[in-house]
């Protein structure tokens, strides 16, 4: 039986970010002895072609990894920053811009491939003394007790440690064995996923239209005609999408996107994954505590989702550090309240903004169109409602972790 302070479940981004970050802040005191249990191994090899999945990592998240020293690691791989963003309504007038001069920065966020993130983060755990990466290995059964929480493995290994968390998904396993209570609906959508070549250059800007049916974003890849697309559609729709042969996509995609970016053409498979809105009304209980989209998963239809679990990472790593330095027990549920309030209304407030620009733009009735263009003519417009999508976008709004606390070099200019 080993044992261990935090055994961190799940070994994606989120997982491994949390325990850097346990790491980083408590380097000058005793260092927490650190787990990581995943089902399965990476893959640290760069893979030749892109990958499908994609995150814009936003000024805060990419704050956090300077911090955690992993930045100049993902600078090496491929990635691309954005310089603008430009968001309109097909069919219509309603559009908002916004530039990296607008916003006082050298750029606004990156896109970048999330194994390479993974890789960066993995490899910086490999030379760390104090965290342990166990995979593959597939949990069998947790139990909490008084003091510790008992981890079965299916290869008949047992650890124990004050505090697990769950990093492990939107299907999370963990949370399902703490019974914690879930709020969720299904958007009835899907998003379909895939690398494409543009006969334009993408000018390092990220660009979303919206449809009746769902929005469609471009966001820019490493070469000047590569991009990746997410494009959310209601299940008919989407189905009909991925059925289409590639010559058909290919047009498709490009009329859909008005032209803007020339005509496109897939470089990759198209793949798609359902949407469904996920929110956890409890992140902690006794032992067990939840980040990344353990706790919530949203819309992507602003790329947000990423940033979101990265900031819960560092949040329970600083509240849980903090209460090691005082000698406090890091498991116990009341002491992991503050956690669980910072953290649920950031995330309540994202959760509740991308409900509201999904219904926002669901249909084609002409009044409603009326009135999307005239807001969005409005927010472009004006510096203050401009200023605030601006520091949304890039993770500048909110309570932020000390790791992603911006330098007053960085700070938004107003």
């Amino acid at each position: 039986m080993r044992s261990f302070d935090v055994a961190i479940v799940g070994g994606g981004m989120v997982g491994l970010t949390m325990a850097l970050a346990l790491q980083t802040i408590n380097e000058n005191g005793k260092s927490l002895k650190v787990a990581i249990i995943d089902n399965q191994s990476i893959d640290t090899a760069q893979p030749t072609q892109p990958a499908l999945r994609v995150s814009a990592i936003n000024l805060a998240s990419e704050r956090l990894f300077r911090n955690l020293g992993i930045w100049p690691h993902i600078e090496q791989a491929r990635m691309q920053a954005y310089l603008a963003m430009q968001v309109w309504e097909q069919d219509s007038f309603a559009k908002i811009d916004f530039d990296h001069q607008q916003a006082g920065q050298a750029h606004l966020g990156h896109i970048i491939e999330n194994p390479l993130i993974q890789t960066a983060l993995y490899n910086a755990v490999q030379v760390s003394s104090h965290i342990e990466f166990i995979a593959p290995a597939t949990i069998s059964k947790l139990d909490r007790g008084e003091r510790d929480a008992f981890i079965s493995l299916d290869n008949g290994d047992t650890l124990t440690a004050r505090l697990v968390v769950g990093a492990d998904g939107g299907n999370s396993w963990v949370r399902q064995q703490a019974k914690m209570p879930l709020t969720h609906w299904d958007y009835e959508h899907k998003a379909i996923v895939a690398t494409i070549k543009t006969q334009l250059p993408h000018q390092q800007t990220a660009r979303q239209v919206f449809t009746p049916s769902g929005p469609l974003a471009l966001l820019p890849l490493w070469q000047d005609n590569l991009c990746s697309i997410v494009w959310s559609q209601d299940n008919a729709e989407a189905n009909r999408l991925l059925a289409l042969s590639e010559p058909d996509f290919n047009q498709a995609l490009s009329a859909t996107f008005d032209m803007q970016a020339g005509l496109c053409e897939l470089q990759s498979d198209r793949v798609s994954y359902p949407l469904k809105m996920r929110y956890v009304r409890q992140w902690v209980k006794h032992r067990v505590a939840l980040i990344g989209d353990a706790a919530h998963t949203i819309h992507p239809l602003a790329g947000q989702g990423a940033n979101l679990g990265l900031m819960d990472a560092a949040a329970l790593a600083q509240t849980v550090v903090e209460l090691h330095q005082q000698g406090k027990d890091i498991g116990d549920a009341q002491l992991l309240r503050g956690y669980e309030r910072w953290r649920k209304t950031e995330a309540l407030k994202l959760v509740a903004s991308m409900e509201g620009f999904k219904r926002l733009f669901n249909g084609a009735n002409p009044l409603q169109k009326l009135l999307r263009g005239t807001g969005m003519a409005m927010a472009n417009k004006l510096p203050m409602l401009k200023n605030s999508a601006i520091r949304q976008a890039m993770g500048l709004d909110g309570e932020l972790p000390e790791l992603a606390a911006l330098t007053s070099s960085m700070q938004l200019k107003t």
